[in-house]
């Protein structure tokens, strides 16, 4: 059974960057997605790992759909937290490693999911199973060369960098590759805004 998540380009829509918003409590949360959000980052994931992790995720989900945002669920390692991301609202879900029964729990409860991957037999795995955008996790410890080694054998892949990602190092990390770089504490440093903002090409909003 091949299982689809190319549905990740609409949610991208050619966006350069993502958020990644772990462990910041309900109230924090809601203000670093708003911030997001006001930037031109339109694709926000909280990892679920705390009770406080999904009823932030159920808050910040809400606020989303308000807005028209995507809002989805990370750290999903097994089926019952594809059930959980499900009732929280979450549209999406992302593992940090490649599980295709969590793939499949995602897709039979309507979830687009993203798996992670680390080496080239997780990303052929993936890309065989129909899941053309992988997380490649942890990005900082892969480095930008792997993504350009990757590039040669699977073209069709599409690449979200993940772990270590900030306005300083984002901008070598797409030029080799990636199709979107997740962040997360640089969204919380005004001085990073700026450089992020220009990333996006909505510098005036900034």
């Amino acid at each position: 059974m091949t299982m689809d998540n190319s549905g990740f380009e609409e949610l991208f829509d050619g966006a350069p960057l993502m958020a990644i918003l772990r462990g910041m409590g309900v109230e924090r949360s809601l203000a670093v997605s708003t911030t997001a959000w006001d930037l031109g980052i339109d694709v926000v994931e909280l990892p679920i790992q705390t009770e406080e992790d999904l009823e932030a995720l159920r808050v910040v989900a809400a606020a989303g759909r308000e807005r028209g945002k995507a809002v989805g669920a990370g750290t999903v390692v097994s089926v019952e937290h594809v059930a959980q991301a499900a009732s929280a609202g979450a549209v999406f879900t992302v593992s940090p490693g490649l599980d295709l029964e969590v793939v499949r729990a995602s897709h039979d409860a309507g979830l687009i999911s993203m798996p992670g991957v680390a080496t080239a037999s997780e990303v052929q795995s993936a890309l065989g199973a129909g899941l053309t955008w992988v997380k490649a996790f942890p990005a900082s410890v892969l480095g930008p060369q792997w993504l350009a080694a990757m590039r040669g054998p699977f073209p069709q892949a599409r690449f979200v960098t993940t772990g270590g990602m900030h306005a300083g190092n984002a901008d070598e990390y797409l030029r080799a590759g990636a199709s979107v770089v997740a962040v997360g504490s640089a969204l919380e440093d005004p001085a990073q805004l700026p450089q992020l903002a220009a990333l996006l090409g909505t510098a005036s909003r900034a």
